[in-house]
């Protein structure tokens, strides 16, 4: 089992920045990808961006250039960067961790709000 501790949302206006950050605790191999997905009111949960535990990334294409994820092995934590929010950045951020044998864990959510 893996445990996801997220922290770091809360209310910006737009343009502003936040930080997230995910600590994972418990069965944690070394080879894994963390990642943050989030889900606005009636719409469906979306990949934000991953990073394997090699440091590849992958971001989706609304948050490139604004978004930066990234992470630390040896604390086995994930941080999302979010600059330049906007109003359609607003929605409850999860975390993931995904093991080497693909098995997804996920976080409780952390809700970001952006006032225009």
């Amino acid at each position: 089992q893996v445990q996801l501790v997220e922290s770091g949302g809360g209310l910006v206006q737009a343009g502003g920045s936040l930080r997230l950050s995910c600590a994972a605790s418990g069965s944690i191999f070394s080879i894994n990808t963390m990642g943050w997905y989030r889900q606005a009111p009636g719409k469906q949960r979306e990949l934000v961006a991953r990073i394997t535990s090699g440091g590849s990334t992958r971001y989706a294409d609304s948050v490139k250039g604004r978004f930066t994820i990234s992470r630390d092995n040896a604390k086995n934590t994930v941080w999302l960067q979010m600059n330049s929010l906007k109003p359609e950045d607003a929605a409850v951020y999860y975390c993931t961790f995904r093991n080497k044998y693909s098995k997804d864990y996920w976080g409780q959510g952390t809700l970001v709000t952006v006032s225009s």
